[in-house]
């Protein structure tokens, strides 16, 4: 999934209530969402289910004790830099 902060989109809440269906119809078609605007603050976020489904699946993933454990196992062990990755694959 690309940078979400680069799939936001902004609308005012006049135009949310005037055409919510198109506006999510849009979010899903292009893979973005909407920011909620009155007055220039941000009342909300109109998001379409399947990104809404992967952001929930992201959240619990990351929020599992088993993958945290991995994770720290994982940052315990010896790194390797780039350039030595290339070194040992020849590159």
């Amino acid at each position: 999934m690309r940078q979400l902060i680069s799939s936001e989109k902004f609308t005012n809440i006049q135009k949310a209530q005037a055409g919510l269906t198109r506006l999510f119809e849009d979010a899903a078609d292009t893979n973005t969402f909407y920011r909620v605007l009155k007055n220039d603050k941000a009342l909300g976020v109109l998001i379409p289910n399947d990104m809404w489904e992967d952001i929930i699946e992201d959240l619990e993933a990351m929020a599992s004790p088993i993958l945290k454990e991995r994770i720290d196992k994982r940052r315990k062990e010896k790194t390797y830099s780039a350039d030595e990755v290339k070194k040992m694959l020849d590159l």
